[in-house]
């Protein structure tokens, strides 16, 4: 398929074929079901633990454990989709999460549940870099950064709107449910798949570093066990330090490894690309900062405040529509201006939303306490996810769109992995209304670090004669 960059007299990108409008549907719809199934489940954690057993502990493992293999294994997933094509990567990993999700629908226990989360995560892990990879090859130039917002508008309202579905779900029906509703757009995407009838492009002489991924599994799931389980065990407990310090090691090991592998998953190379290591350092905090907004409010809207499942769902509904509406019109804006403005307007509006939550009391009204935060908060976002993916994404030759998507992806998922790991200490050890009062400062003090950054780091990249900026060489 071609990915030259067409264009009209006015410098705008001209409208999509045939080819490339199923190449955008069919990535929406993959990477739809991985961002869904990662904010479905907060809605429906009440409604599990009621039903399997299990405290806040159980319910950060349910969160964690999706987000332990997805975040180490994206990055070993990048190379797959550049060795094997992005379209077979993708194929595999809809059936795999079809399966698992119809396997936490069944699960008869917490334990179980939480091992199929596990195993979700790496089907996940193999659906979003191949997804973007899809498009970063096949549009180039202001036509990339259109498809990129709608790419974004699409998932990111995916990540939203879970709740929304979970909570209708959780209250009609059953949470086990949730997660069936996954087999619709998976069967869409398969199909389309079939019609588009692409030739996959591959990079047969690319290795897999199965060792770097090991290390980084190690890792990750050695922190994140020690984070979740101290405050119950104590720092002292052989069962929290013993496991934190193979998790340190294991990931030192696993930077030294790509340093010196012939073949790394995650090239450190790449991070001498100015707007590629700025982009996910403001990432791993904005990103951080999502998951912990997200987790808290969702949950402490039903146990705290006392909402029903559908009612805690429907409370990000502002920030669902606000996404649909203007997520398009941003990414086209950030194409033709550059990044930067929004990466740095646009976290720090989040943390006024994240802020206004301090507004909450025990005298509880959604529409003068919490409604304002979600309003300032989707309004932030908007501004901020399809600019900062363009920008990373747009520093790569597209030969490395796979790998480097793949980076960003993993960086968000171990950024909301460990705040979500730590959720414990934040909220000082229950999600009561002190508890949503810390979240909301630590949520704020994050995306204001992530503005600071993008700011000091991001680049715009050189403006063509038509005004549209061109992504940089990499």
């Amino acid at each position: 398929m071609s990915n030259v960059n067409l264009k009209t007299e006015s410098g705008r990108p001209a409208p999509m074929n045939r080819e490339q409008r199923l190449v955008l549907i069919i990535a929406i719809l993959a990477s739809f079901v991985s961002f869904l199934d990662g904010t479905v489940v907060t809605v429906a954690l009440p409604a599990i633990q009621r039903d399997l057993g299990g405290g806040l502990t159980t319910q950060q493992w349910i969160v964690d454990a999706y987000l332990i293999t997805l975040g180490a294994l994206i990055l070993v997933a990048g190379s797959l989709s550049d060795v094997y094509g992005r379209i077979l990567i993708i194929r595999i990993g809809l059936i795999l999460f079809g399966i698992t999700s119809i396997a936490i629908a069944v699960a008869p226990t917490a334990e179980f549940l939480i091992i199929a989360r596990a195993f979700q995560g790496v089907a996940g892990a193999l659906l979003v870099p191949s997804s973007l990879a899809l498009i970063t090859s096949n549009f180039r130039g202001p036509a990339q950064a259109r498809a990129i917002g709608i790419w974004t508008a699409a998932t990111t309202s995916a990540m939203i709107a879970g709740p929304l579905l979970g909570g209708i779900f959780v209250d009609v029906l059953s949470w086990r449910y949730v997660f069936v509703i996954n087999v619709i757009p998976i069967a869409i995407a398969m199909w389309l798949l079939a019609v588009l009838g692409h030739s996959d492009t591959h990079r047969s002489k690319v290795a897999i570093d199965w060792l770097g991924a090991a290390l980084c599994t190690l890792g990750l799931g050695g922190a994140v066990y020690a984070l979740i389980e101290q405050p119950t065990l104590g720092w002292g407990s052989p069962q929290i330090w013993i496991p934190l310090t193979v998790g340190v090691l294991s990931f030192a090991g696993f930077l030294v490894r790509q340093a010196l592998a012939r073949a790394p998953m995650m090239p450190l190379g790449l991070f001498r690309i100015r707007n590629f290591w700025s982009g996910n350092v403001a990432t791993a905090f904005i990103y951080g900062a999502l998951s912990l907004n997200g987790f808290v409010v969702g949950v402490y809207l039903q146990q705290g405040a006392g909402l029903p499942a559908t009612l805690a769902g429907l409370a990000m509904l502002p920030s669902t529509l606000l996404m649909i509406a203007l997520s398009s019109r941003v990414g086209t804006l950030a194409g033709r201006w550059g990044p930067r403005l929004f990466m740095t307007i646009g976290p720090a509006i989040m943390a006024v939303g994240a802020l206004l939550l301090l507004t909450v009391s025990s005298e509880f009204s959604y529409w003068t306490q919490v409604l304002p935060s979600v309003i300032v908060f989707g309004l932030g976002l908007v501004l901020t996810v399809s600019p900062l993916t363009s920008a990373i994404l747009g520093s790569m030759d597209p030969s490395r769109s796979g790998i480097a998507s793949a980076v960003n992806n993993a960086v968000s998922r171990v950024a909301g992995l460990l705040v979500i790991a730590m959720l414990g200490a934040i909220v000082g050890g229950a999600l009561d209304l002190t508890g949503l009062h810390r979240a909301a400062i630590v949520t704020a003090i994050f995306m204001v670090i992530g503005a600071v950054v993008s700011f000091a780091g991001i680049r715009n990249p050189p403006r063509s004669a038509s005004g549209a900026s061109q992504s940089e060489p990499s």
